[in-house]
């Protein structure tokens, strides 16, 4: 017993763990499942597995007006549970037993979330536990609320005892047999291997043989021809409201009979252990599917995330080799930075004496190299606001299609975050220092930098942060010469003249490089406001596994246990 217990217990961790945060068809079900099956596991399985010899319980339960009480208190010959015609009569469960057998019950053990008590209680969180020495030891009734009381609480809290019976007396009448509620709870009880018995109660004596062989095609249907059926008359209550003794003496002595029978008692208890056992395994199975659906669904919910901001990605790198920055002010402010077109021209006839012509018009004018920074900086913050916001834009509409995602929403996320101008505005000023840093170490200790100093590298800087917003890293196509007006040809005459055609290139791309890094961190942490979302529910890369994993154990260890084939050892 002690592997299949400790096997249990790491089955009912593994459920108690699981969660289902994010909205799904599948998670509302494996919520309330995974409850019922925590509930039963504390409520009953592992109690019963550290005492197969503890005294059988047999839970009464019944549909509203059924007469639950009044059979109970007919059995033990005394009015322990309140029986009314004001419903809900039962509030709260009451436990009827032997003396010899209170203290079992009375450990806790059974049923550990219910508070013990022997006062009558409206509290449905207490069990109330009553002695009556009529009954013979070995055996307990337990009163359960109506299982389709109009109070949600004693509904679920009779799902709850019933999970926990060894034994299940169901209790109906001749007006009621057929409601659906309590075939669908007979049906849970058989899938369980719950030991079932029925009382048919208050039968009119010229109906009893219809209503009686109906109800048992009905079992049969249902697959409990095998239950015990008792077939109770209409009858006027005696005293103390009571059954008389003749009316209930089959199924008196049918219970006295178990009751005295060690071995027919083991039996019982075995047989709905077992059956409870073999049932968690599909039950553990919609839960791991639940699971699954939880995580493929955060996984699709981040894919359209991440889709979205690949295509801002995407979009800023396009925007960096097909000469769009170079339109507009940018172009005017690059132009008005190197000079006029017969400067521009010169540049093809006498590279060689293009030194001095740069520092000369540098160390004159550096105002237009500051307007074509500031430009250089307007032209890329406007790119990243652009692509930010269409790409919050994309996931708010694709996480609002999915009803986890929709769920999961807030109108501010519609827009990129407030303060991403201010990232973006940073980020571009961070990049131009660090470009102009690159040209510092690159430049070493080369005359040119030595004569001009900070004009140069601000100068050389410049031209790299064009030649960034160009396609083939200096190699001029139709498209960028349309755009440019020379202008790629004029940064890459100017780049070679100082360092070198390849230095230019490897400039170039490391300065792109760059840029693109850092645009990706300010978009991951931009998609992050969405994923953040679905990493706060914790969910494992396959959480479905755990809860497999521990019912196959549970399974493994029931099999070779063969609780119903075995001894009490």
């Amino acid at each position: 017993m002690g592997e299949l217990a400790e096997a249990l217990s790491r089955l009912r961790a593994a459920i108690g763990a699981a969660a289902y945060p994010l909205v799904m068809p599948s998670a509302d079900e494996a919520r309330r499942i995974g409850k019922a099956l925590v509930s039963q596991i504390d409520d009953y399985l592992l109690p019963r597995l550290a005492r197969l010899d503890a005294p059988l319980l047999v839970v009464v339960g019944g549909s509203t007006g059924a007469g639950k009480s009044t059979l109970v208190n007919s059995l033990v010959r005394a009015p322990v549970s309140a029986a009314g015609v004001l419903r809900p009569t039962t509030r709260s469960p009451v436990l009827v037993g032997h003396p010899d057998d209170m203290p079992w019950f009375r450990k806790g053990e059974l049923l550990p979330g219910l508070v013990r008590t022997t006062v009558s209680s409206s509290d449905p969180r207490t069990l109330q536990l009553v002695t009556a020495p009529a009954l013979g030891p070995g055996l307990a009734f337990l009163d359960a609320p109506d299982i389709d009381s109009v109070v949600e609480g004693n509904r679920k809290l009779a799902a709850q005892l019933l999970a926990a019976a060894d034994l299940w007396l169901f209790v109906t009448t001749a007006a009621r047999y057929a409601d659906a509620v309590p075939w669908e709870l007979l049906t849970t009880a058989r899938l369980r291997g719950t030991v079932i018995a029925l009382v048919l109660d208050r039968v009119p004596p010229e109906a009893a043989g219809e209503i009686s062989a109906h109800l048992r095609e009905m079992l049969a249907e249902h697959d409990m021809a095998a239950a015990p059926l008792f077939v109770l008359p209409e009858v006027q209550l005696g005293g103390q409201a009571l059954l008389p003794e003749d009316v209930t003496r089959p199924l008196h002595d049918w219970f006295e009979k178990l009751a005295a029978d060690a071995t027919a008692r083991s039996a019982v208890v075995r047989q709905t252990l077992d059956g409870a056992l073999a049932a968690l395994g599909p039950a553990v199975d919609g839960l791991a599917d639940a699971s699954d659906d939880q995580s493929v669904a955060a996984s699709a919910l981040d894919e359209r995330v991440t889709a979205a901001y690949r295509t801002a990605k995407r979009t800023v790198a396009d925007g960096l080799q097909d000469g769009r920055l170079l339109r507009g002010e940018v172009l005017a402010r690059w132009q008005e930075f190197v000079g006029t077109g017969e400067f521009l021209r010169s540049l093809e006839s006498r590279v060689g004496h293009l030194r001095d012509r740069v520092v000369a018009a540098l160390t004159g004018r550096p105002a237009p190299g500051r307007n074509l920074r500031h430009a250089l900086e307007s032209q890329l913050v406007t790119l990243l606001r652009g692509v930010s916001s269409d790409a919050a834009e994309q996931a708010f509409a694709a996480w609002q299609a999915h009803p986890a995602g929709s769920a999961l929403l807030e109108p501010p996320m519609r827009k990129p975050a407030a303060d991403l101008p201010e990232r973006a505005d940073r980020l571009v000023r961070d990049w131009q220092h660090w470009v102009l840093e690159l040209v510092r170490e690159e430049a070493g200790d080369k005359r040119f930098v030595a004569r001009a100093g900070a004009y140069a590298v601000n100068g050389v800087g410049l031209a790299v942060m064009i030649a960034v917003f160009t396609s083939t890293a200096f190699i001029p196509t139709g498209a960028e010469v349309a755009v440019g007006a020379g202008t790629t040809l004029a940064a890459q005459k100017l780049l070679e003249a100082i360092f070198g055609d390849q230095a230019i290139r490897t400039l170039a791309g490391r300065a792109r490089e760059n840029l693109l890094t850092r645009v990706d961190e300010l978009l991951d942490s931009e998609a992050a406001r969405f994923t953040d979302r679905t990493a706060a529910a914790g969910l494992e890369l396959e959480p479905g596994g755990t809860l497999r994993q521990a019912a196959d154990e549970v399974e493994r260890t029931r099999d070779e246990l063969a609780l119903t084939t075995a001894g009490d050892g």
